[in-house]
């Protein structure tokens, strides 16, 4: 599931665009979604993916913690969903399901330049992704990933903010596989309608992890409204699939309080 954490918290932190924190804060947020499709099967999947985070920054650094419960059903007998990819039993008619932690993911970011006028922010960061989903029971590959990249963050006029991240994972191989090592990219725009709506449009791709699959590839659209001045807010988002590595469509629902 590499790519779902990866979009949700960057659609997450998209809801502070008008928010600037000067003084480090505690963030807790959880986003509930939902997405089916093929992925290159016969089968339809479903996969149901409720993500905790947990987030301590300001507007130049900040380090997040996210913990995901995952339960999928349609999965062939023998099969692992990595990075959008099934991989193994996709010859099998029969199917199963599966639930329990998903994959811990910890991030660290930090701006090392503050943009001006056409001139982006820069903010280089780094990612581990912890092998603590099941293995067995198809909802990870059991091994550790690492990633690192670079976002991009522009200010356009008072209401526009483009954006993009780069970023390359290097992926851990289970036993008897031969997964590719990756890389990232996102690029998109929000627009403040005010300080409470915020609307974003945004595309997701990664490489394939597995040679001759089809790479993931995503299409968002999401809205954040702004509780409070700090932050707190929901956010609901849909997510089209693009090609055959993603799922057919998606959807969310998260909030966060800012303390």
């Amino acid at each position: 599931m590499a790519l779902r954490p990866t979009l949700i918290a960057t659609l997450l932190a998209l809801g502070g665009v008008c928010t600037a924190q000067a003084e480090p804060a505690l963030t807790v947020g959880n986003t509930l979604s939902f997405f089916q499709g093929k992925f290159g099967t016969n089968n339809n999947i479903n996969i149901r993916y409720d993500a905790t985070d947990i987030q301590y920054g300001d507007s130049n650094w900040r380090v997040k913690l996210t913990v995901p419960y995952v339960s999928e059903s349609g999965l062939p007998v023998g099969s692992t969903i990595v990075g959008n990819t099934v991989v193994g039993g996709s010859g099998s008619t029969q199917t199963r399901s599966a639930s329990g932690l998903g994959d811990v993911w910890l991030a660290g970011h930090y701006k090392i330049f503050q943009g001006s006028g056409l001139t982006p922010s820069i903010t280089p960061y780094a990612k581990v992704k912890f092998g603590t989903a099941s293995s067995d029971n198809g909802l990870g590959t059991g091994k550790n990933d690492y990633e690192l990249g670079v976002g991009l963050q522009q200010i356009v006029g008072k209401s526009w903010f483009p954006f993009a991240n780069l970023g390359y994972r290097f992926v851990g191989n289970p036993a008897g596989q031969n997964l590719r090592n990756i890389a990232i990219y996102q690029f998109g725009a929000s627009y403040a309608a005010s300080q409470q709506h915020i609307f974003t449009l945004m595309y997701a791709g990664q490489q394939s992890m597995v040679a001759g699959a089809s790479a993931p590839s995503d299409l968002i659209a999401a809205w954040n409204y702004n509780l409070t001045p700090n932050g707190s807010g929901f956010q609901v988002y849909v997510d089209k699939g693009l090609s055959n590595g993603s799922a057919n469509f998606g959807v969310g629902i998260g909030g966060q309080i800012v303390f």
